[in-house]
Formats: structure tokens, C-alpha cells, sequence
């Protein structure tokens, strides 16, 4: 990335927020080396994380908090520091490529997702009566944050949506089910969207309403977690509300109006990810460029040999044009400017290309990167995972080709 684009108090942070990993985390990594080396320790009968595991969760939550790096994305109305699109692309990116995939308690536990955890820039529909109870728990990392908008039938097409939540004097009740929650296994609070005008959902002109609730109260279960690509446990799981009820404080921002809530700060959310992605990338690709130069066969390292110098090059320019691809547009929404398309285009390109970019440098690799002990193999599950959450790749091939269309091409 060309650190000359990056303002000077962004990269001294970046500097920090390493130097807090290398001092806080991982001697805590290090000292439960043998909890975290395998799925089995990390994850119980059920598929959820162990209790030693998400107390260790916690506990990096708290230190990021105390050291202001889990709530330095949250709006500043929020308490937080109220860091932009540049920052989030630059910091996630940084954090990436320095400690690379299949590290538990850093990603993404030391900085959150903009829907999961920390101070989301959804809360800020959140009634000012209930932020001093709520805000400071989830600041601290003390409590836990999950946002239920996917179902089963309701991913990209999100009128597909099957909850309901009906009026009844000064509560709502819910009924229905999400799917796909990150963090919803393990969630206190919960960001939940129902269809609350059937007739508005049927025209796709809104009808739909968000609303904060605990995950404590009576109606809300967890059904399940979704181990994916794997892995025998997972952070994503199956919601379920049989009569909910909420009190009308609580919910988020006007009446059929949550698809507006839903998607505040949806942009920085999706380069943020977009980042992490090509950060992995460039670890991935450091890994293969040393160990090519070590790697011997037929006499000589492999880095002599022509197919192992396409494979690095075409990695190389995949992540060049992706790290350009992020400042720009980080810096578009710097600037007040809309970037919808340019936003779907990183998110399609990063995505794809930290994936392809994974496989090759496993392909450097040989039989080493098939292996758990490099990371390759977690890091290519995670980059091909998310390729689909955020807007599929489709979506945002959708997206792109209908801003053009409407408004010229203007990138």
C-alpha cells in the first residue's frame, strides 16, 4: 500500500495498534499456545467456542478497549473516535498483513466489524434514553453485539425477509428466525429487523423495522452454530424469536424505516473487510516469496523456476490493484462523495483476489501449504468465505453494472 497516501496520524496509530498486539496479545497467544492449536480445544461438543476460549475473548476485547483501538471506528456521538473509511482501510489492512489468517484472538476480536461488536454506527438510531445503559457496556467490550438481518430465505434479496414484529400496546413481539449471524451465538444485545408493513415489503418500498433488544429476554434462542469450511465450530449462528417482546424504546430509528438503519456505514464496513482480506493477501504472498527462495528442487530454489516467478508476479499485481483500488475509494467517501459503484468493485475485487492470490501462494507451497502449521490453508477458507457475506459477488456485480447504467461511467 502507498503508505505516502496515508495521513501521518493514521500510520503512527497503525504503529501502536502492532506494537499493542506484539506487547498484549501474543504473549497471551503464546501462553495458550496448546488451547488455540486446534479446533478440538477451541471449539466444545456443540460447535460453539469453549468457555476458556471466550474468556480469553474477553479478555483481549477489554485490553483493545482500554488501549482505545475497539471503539476508534465508533462514531464519536457513540464515544468513539470517530476514524473514517481511510483510517479503517489502512489499520485493517496493517493488521492483516502482520499477523496473518487463523489468529482467534485477533480477528476479529482487537478491532470489530462496523455490525459486530464495539460501538456499530447502527446504535447511533439507538433512543438517547438508553445509550448510558447500553453504550458503555459495549464500549468496554464488557458485553457483545450481533446484527440479525440474513434468513434463510433473505440474504441479498432482503424482502425476501420472513419475521414479523406486530404492535401490541407499548411492545412489539416478534416472531421469526435469522440466519447466518455473526456473533449471534455468543451475543448480550442483538440488532434485529422484522417486516412491520407487510404491504410496503410486498412493493419493496420499505416496511421494515429494526430493534435492539437482549438476547436474555423471554423468545429469544440460539438454535445453533454454523460450522463452515472446516471448521468444527463457528462465530455464525441460527437465531430464532417465538414471541418476543420489545418495548417500543427500543427500537432502532422510525417505523419502516430499517433498511435506512441497516445500512448506515454498510460502505466502510465492506472496505474495512476488503482490507483484511488483501492484507492476509500480502502476508500470504511474503510467505511464498521466502519460502521460494529457500525451497530447492532439481539443484536449484524454486524462485529460479519460471512457473513459481507467474505465480508471485500475477499475485503481486492482484494485490497492487487492490491496495490502489482501497485508497481511492476510501478517499472518494473521505470526501462526502457516494462511490457506490467504486465500493461494490473493491469488494468484488479484494475478495476474488485474496482468494486466488491464497491459492497460489499454497501452490508455491507445495505439499507445506496444505498443512495447518503455515496458516495458508486457514487463510484460503477465509478468503474464499468472503466472497458471499456483505453482498455476494454477484451483488456487487449487480450493483456496479446498475450505477453505471443509471449514471454514466464516472469512476
Amino acid at each position: 500500500m502507498n503508505i505516502a497516501l496515508i495521513p501521518e496520524e493514521i500510520v503512527q496509530t497503525g504503529e501502536s495498534l502492532i506494537r499493542f498486539v506484539e506487547q498484549e496479545i501474543v504473549p497471551i497467544e503464546a501462553a495458550n499456545k496448546a488451547l488455540l492449536a486446534s479446533d478440538r480445544t477451541i471449539y466444545d461438543e456443540r460447535g460453539r467456542f469453549t468457555p476458556e476460549v471466550e474468556a480469553l475473548k474477553h479478555k483481549v476485547r477489554t485490553k483493545s478497549a482500554e488501549a482505545g483501538f475497539y471503539t476508534m471506528f465508533g462514531p464519536e456521538e457513540l464515544g468513539g473516535s470517530g476514524l473514517g473509511p481511510l483510517a479503517s482501510v489502512y489499520l485493517n489492512w496493517l493488521l492483516s498483513m502482520h499477523c496473518g489468517p487463523g489468529r482467534t484472538l485477533i480477528h476479529p476480536v482487537v478491532i470489530p466489524s462496523p455490525f459486530t461488536n464495539g460501538l456499530s454506527p447502527v446504535l447511533t438510531f439507538l433512543d438517547p434514553s438508553l445509550r448510558d445503559i447500553y453504550l458503555p457496556q459495549l464500549g468496554s467490550g464488557e458485553k457483545t453485539l450481533c446484527f440479525g438481518l440474513s434468513e434463510p430465505d433473505a440474504g441479498s434479496d432482503v424482502f425476501g425477509m420472513k419475521t414479523r414484529a406486530v404492535k401490541d400496546g407499548d411492545h412489539w413481539v416478534i416472531t421469526g428466525s435469522k440466519q447466518w449471524i455473526t456473533n449471534g451465538p455468543y451475543a448480550d444485545y442483538a440488532m434485529i429487523f422484522a417486516i412491520t408493513d407487510p404491504d410496503l415489503v410486498a412493493q419493496r418500498k420499505g416496511g421494515i423495522t429494526g430493534f435492539f433488544v437482549e438476547t436474555s429476554w423471554k423468545g429469544f434462542e440460539v438454535v445453533s452454530t454454523i460450522p463452515i469450511m472446516g471448521q468444527l465450530g463457528a462465530e455464525i449462528g441460527i437465531l430464532s424469536f417465538d414471541g418476543l417482546r420489545v418495548p417500543d424504546t427500543h427500537r432502532l430509528g422510525e417505523v419502516n424505516q430499517g433498511l435506512k438503519v441497516a445500512m448506515r456505514g454498510v460502505n466502510t464496513g465492506r472496505l474495512g473487510l476488503s482490507a483484511t482480506c488483501i492484507g492476509m493477501a500480502r502476508w500470504a504472498l511474503n510467505q511464498a516469496v521466502d519460502y521460494a527462495k529457500v525451497r530447492k528442487t532439481f539443484g536449484k530454489p524454486i524462485a529460479d523456476h519460471q512457473a513459481v516467478q507467474i505465480l508471485i508476479a500475477d499475485s503481486a499485481a492482484e494485490i497492487y490493484a487492490a491496495e490502489t483500488m482501497l485508497v481511492d475509494c476510501a478517499m472518494k467517501l473521505e470526501r462526502g462523495e457516494k462511490a457506490l459503484a467504486e465500493t461494490s468493485m473493491v469488494k468484488l475485487h479484494c475478495t476474488d483476489a485474496a482468494n486466488r492470490v491464497f491459492d497460489r501462494c499454497i501452490q508455491v507451497h507445495g505439499g507445506m501449504g496444505l498443512t495447518n502449521e503455515l496458516r495458508l490453508e486457514a487463510g484460503y477458507r477465509f478468503t474464499r468465505s468472503m466472497r458471499i457475506p456483505d453482498g455476494t459477488s454477484e451483488i456487487q456485480r449487480r450493483t456496479i453494472a446498475r450505477d453505471l447504467l443509471a449514471n454514466g461511467v464516472h469512476f
